[in-house]
């Protein structure tokens, strides 16, 4: 049997956020990508993700998709076979970034998504990407496909997660730490925190490259994770 990835995306992104990554590698893996979207506890996303996967897989989140990964290696550890950590942060919420969540919470139940995007995509993407019109419509896309109802439950899920610092030290599986060089959401510094504090990290930072590295740097991501997932 093949071995399995599993996927996680992001806040208001689908299966679009790996499409080059599933495309390169499906032929060497079977590729899963998580449901995220139903649950409003990062609790709850990843115990969903368990149920729904085979008993041993390799396991990959970008942002909160990292958030779930770290609740994953919380719940079930030993199910892991090697874990990647993309533009994501061990930290919990700070308070200042759980108010910035609630008024975009807000914007959702206006049925103002499309505010929500273009107020963070100076923050989502690289400088060399702002103008990037094709790039734009796919994380406009990916938020009109989550809606507003699943944004919510996933805003408040992320509000809630927790501290996972203390569990780095623990995790003895390869492991890939990757963040865009110009990440300003989950900065570099960030990564490597974690790469520091897991024993058998190697941390990858992407040139040219803000929070949505797969999207905005394709291949390069697609080579870190090849390099992942053959590592012994």
């Amino acid at each position: 049997m093949a071995e399995t990835l599993v996927l996680i995306p992001g806040l208001a992104c689908t299966s679009r956020l790996y499409e080059a990554q599933i495309a390169a590698l499906s032929g060497e893996r079977t590729m899963v990508v998580a449901d995220h979207a139903r649950d409003d506890s990062i609790h709850g996303i990843a115990a969903r993700l368990l149920r729904d996967a085979p008993e041993r897989f390799s396991l990959a989140g970008l942002s909160m998709g990292g958030y779930v990964a770290l609740e994953v290696m919380r719940q079930a550890p030993g199910r892991v076979e090697r874990l990647a950590l993309l533009d994501t942060s061990a930290r919990p919420d700070t308070p200042e970034a759980s108010r910035d969540r609630e008024r975009l919470i807000a914007l959702a139940e206006a049925g103002r998504l499309k505010d929500i995007t273009s107020s963070l995509w100076p923050r989502l993407v690289h400088p060399d990407h702002q103008s990037d019109l094709a790039l734009r419509e796919i994380v406009d896309g990916m938020m009109r496909d989550t809606g507003a109802e699943a944004y919510v439950r996933q805003q408040r899920a992320i509000m809630g997660r927790a501290d996972s610092r203390p569990l780095l030290p623990g995790i003895e599986i390869p492991t890939l730490v990757l963040a865009g060089e110009g990440d300003l959401i989950t900065p570099p510094e960030i990564a490597r925190e974690m790469a520091e504090m897991i024993e058998w990290a190697s941390l990858v930072i992407i040139p040219e490259s803000g929070h949505l590295s797969s999207l905005e740097q394709p291949e390069r991501v697609t080579q870190a994770l090849r390099l992942w997932l053959e590592r012994r």
